[in-house]
């Protein structure tokens, strides 16, 4: 029976020209050999399964080959190659932390260490997982790792440097390992596949790399799995169903019911999922990143941190091109606060159906804002149509003036309002904008169309008692402004308020806009506008000591110096 040899180990790269994701290390291990640069003490550290003591071997036979090619590769002819890879090299020692952790086992290291290499011309120690050593057994290496013997040549590996004390790290030469990208890792398994004699679709492999998350024995563990599953023919469904993956279509289908406000469907599929097994954070999370990659589509600076295949990649461009940047930001927000509160939440399903119903009415509360906001910016234009071409009254006879008109201009999209979740500003420029009077040759400023109805004091003053009650909870400051000071009714469009200072002008100005949506709603006309006013203060000075207040008396009343003088007052 033929013995299998999975793919981790039977394809495990020999030398540098092989290393998957790892050009700038193998770069640089291999300029320091042809230099005859070499420390005495090297130290790679990443993720797992990127390559660590792969370029450890790699890096050791070279060293200790007797014919180096050009390239600066082992020849793998030689007897120092041969031994290494028959796994009989008596120079290169790969030795487990884990299970050496202790001074015992440092102390027979270094007693190991003494003895010269019989072939070649160093011997190299390769340490696996360092950062298992105890604190002791570090402090026992530490003079040997500093000034070995000559011949001594030591590659520690670990996935925590931060659990290696400091003095090890300053007697290393540091290699920091990245994640292997998802088109190295495709390319990579395109590679073994072919060897192998098995069918594939790109959007599989696609999906297994992104399972793999950077780690290329991951990746090829998973390709083993998947093959033996689907019979040497990989397919993108086999794949999802083997792996228990979401398919990338319910995430395309959630986007259309976002979009359109259908949350009907949403929570359907949200229960679709549910039945299949899927863990509900585990669709939470994939959301977000369905998200993400819709967001960065919207840029094409950014199309590079897109890591999924050519067809989906498409989908992606053509599904971010229908989705407004704002609605994405904010459903990006919904997703994550979802997600992080998501272990707290006591009926976790319902904390996801909630979600997904504010997702979809995200853009219809949007799009009930843009259109109130188009209706109040043309509404000047028809209350102009709807003039005679006779002056409505004789009193208001004003000198005739040009129509201003202000241009609107087009919306560009701004981070910091799709974040905040608000459009306040644009509301407040068209209620600028409907505030202003009209003023044409027919007519005098003030000109209200007929059909809006006419607002009284005392409806004002109901609705701003009823909005300051509303926020009394929320927003004391606010409310205490609203109840303090009273609108006043300037004339049928134009509400105004007398404050004191510029502070409470500033603190008025952020509940200006939700007070002012309310006051139109409730009382139906969309021409009112609020105007704020500083009062100027009577008294310019403070009358603090006896002689001020002496000083102000005696201006009202000149005989308080006669009765001064006759009782001898003094009020210094």
């Amino acid at each position: 029976m033929e013995n299998f040899v999975v793919s981790a180990r039977k394809y495990r790269p020999s030398n540098f020209h092989s290393v998957v994701g790892q050009l700038s290390i193998a770069t640089t291990l291999k300029n320091a050999i042809q230099r005859k640069h070499l420390a005495q003490a090297y130290l790679f550290c990443g993720p797992r399964g990127v390559g660590k003591t792969t370029c450890a071997r790699i890096f050791a036979k070279t060293i200790n080959c007797l014919n180096q090619s050009p390239q600066i590769e082992a020849c793998n002819e030689c007897e120092s190659c041969v031994s290494f890879n028959s796994s009989r090299s008596f120079n290169i020692h790969e030795l487990d932390a884990a299970s050496n952790n202790s001074v015992e086992g440092i102390r027979k290291l270094i007693e190991q260490v003494r003895i010269p290499p019989q072939i070649g011309k160093y011997s190299v120690y390769i340490i696996d997982e360092v950062h298992m050593l105890s604190q002791s057994a570090f402090n026992a290496f530490l003079k040997t790792l500093e000034e070995p013997p000559a011949h001594a040549i030591f590659i520690l590996a670990t996935t925590e440097k931060h659990k290696i004390l400091p003095t090890i790290l300053s007697r290393c030469q540091i290699y920091d390992f990245n994640r292997i990208k998802v088109e190295d890792t495709v390319t990579y398994l395109e590679h073994i596949a072919k060897n192998e004699g098995v069918k594939y679709e790109v959007e599989a492999l696609n999906i297994i790399a992104q399972k793999a998350d950077g780690a290329m024995r991951d990746a090829l563990s998973i390709f083993d799995q998947v093959v033996s599953f689907s019979d040497n023919n990989i397919t993108y469904n086999n794949v999802i169903e083997n792996l228990n993956v979401l398919d990338y279509q319910y995430y395309f289908k959630l986007t259309e019911n976002f979009n359109s406000g259908n949350y009907t469907d949403s929570l359907r599929i949200f229960d679709e999922l549910l039945s299949k097994g899927f863990d509900a954070q585990q669709f939470v999370s994939g959301l977000s990143n369905h998200i993400r990659n819709l967001l960065v589509c919207k840029d094409s600076q950014t199309l590079s941190l897109l890591e999924v295949g050519a067809a989906i990649a498409e989908r992606y461009k053509n599904m971010a091109a229908i989705c407004p940047p704002d609605f994405l930001i904010s459903a990006l927000d919904q997703a994550n606060q979802c997600d992080v509160t998501f272990r707290q939440s006591t009926n976790q399903r319902l904390h996801v159906e909630l979600m997904l119903i504010k997702l979809c009415g995200l853009n219809q509360e949007k799009k009930k804002d843009s259109n109130q906001d188009v209706d109040d910016v043309h509404l000047e234009p028809e209350v102009k149509k709807s003039l005679p071409k006779k002056p409505i009254s004789s009193s208001l006879n004003e000198t005739p003036v040009k129509p201003q008109v202000n241009r609107v201009a087009p919306k560009s999209f701004s981070i910091k309002n799709a974040v905040n979740g608000t459009s306040s500003e644009s509301k407040v420029e068209n209620s600028e904008i409907i505030a202003e009077p009209i003023s044409d040759e027919y007519g005098s400023n003030n000109i209200i169309d007929a059909d809006v109805p006419i607002v009284s004091e005392e409806n004002l003053l109901n609705s701003w008692r009823l909005f300051t009650n509303q926020i009394k909870d929320d927003k004391p400051n606010h409310s205490s402004i609203l109840q303090s000071y009273q609108p006043h009714l300037i004339d049928d469009y134009k509400i105004e308020i007398v404050l004191e200072s510029q502070l409470q002008v500033d603190l008025f100005s952020e509940i200006k806009p939700d007070l002012l949506q309310y006051i139109r709603n409730q009382l139906k006309n969309k021409q009112l506008n609020i105007v704020e006013i500083i009062e100027e203060q009577q008294v310019q000075n403070r009358l603090y000591t006896s002689d001020d207040k002496f000083k102000f008396m005696l201006q009202k009343n000149p005989n308080l110096a006669k009765l001064k003088q006759q009782l001898n007052l003094d009020f210094s």
